[in-house]
């Protein structure tokens, strides 16, 4: 960085050079702070979830605005430090509970109760990534564990006959699977380090939202997931 200095000459006063330093120390805490994933929390990575999916979309483009339409609109009013967290879609208290805590239309979320903005990824449209899956299919889910942490994972599905423009509500899943402590794969605290299990689809035709709550036996630390899917004969391929 190139810093410009007045015509006149000599060093710079003690208390203006020590503000300087003040404000690029500032700026580089807030650009790591932007930048640099926490280390902690986990998001489904297969089915992607929307922040993951949006993540990688960013990426894909340079770190600019994603090409997604869904994914940018989330990002003009979002920002884009939530991406760079996607996997930090989070409620520290949030003990398990679902209805009547986490509010209709926030559950994608988390109920805004974390660290970072996600409020754009509970817009009801059609545009967000989708995974194509097969109807009845047995798939391996696949849920980052950028930090370990023992506990249950509750997958539901959206009952057939939801649309993806209506905001996803408690009232519109079906609890499909539960498990508890799955077995891992790959480096904890990289992009590649997951949990991993097998789920049986049911029947399911169109557009879904499959749901992954995240329930931790050592705190009251939740963490939620929505991952938009199609049923169309696929197999985990993923359109933008």
């Amino acid at each position: 960085m190139t810093t410009r200095h007045s015509g006149r000459r000599g060093l710079l006063r003690a208390p203006r050079l020590l503000t300087f330093l003040g404000a690029a120390g500032l700026a580089m805490v807030t650009a790591a702070s932007t930048t640099t994933p926490a280390a902690a929390h986990g998001a489904t990575i297969d089915p992607g979830s929307r922040t993951y999916l949006c993540y990688k979309d960013l990426v894909r483009n340079g770190h600019q605005t994603p090409s997604n339409p869904a994914c940018a609109a989330a990002v003009q009013q979002n920002g884009t430090a939530g991406l760079y967290n996607w996997f930090a879609v989070l409620d520290s208290n949030g003990g398990g509970r679902t209805t009547g805590y986490i509010p209709d239309g926030k559950l994608c979320s988390g109920g805004d109760r974390g660290p970072f903005q996600f409020s754009a990824y509970n817009a009801a449209r059609a545009d967000w990534p989708k995974t194509h899956l097969s109807s009845g299919a047995n798939v391996r889910i696949k849920h980052s564990n950028w930090a370990h942490h023992p506990g249950k994972f509750d997958v539901y599905i959206t009952k057939q006959g939801w649309s993806p423009t209506k905001s996803l509500a408690w009232g519109d899943l079906e609890k499909i699977n539960t498990v508890t402590n799955p077995p891992q794969s790959g480096a904890v605290g990289s992009e590649e380090g997951h949990y991993y299990w097998n789920v049986q689809l049911p029947q399911r035709s169109g557009q879904h939202i499959l749901y992954i709550h995240w329930s931790r036996s050592d705190s009251q630390e939740n963490f939620y997931s929505c991952s938009d899917v199609v049923f169309d004969g696929g197999n985990g391929n993923v359109t933008w």
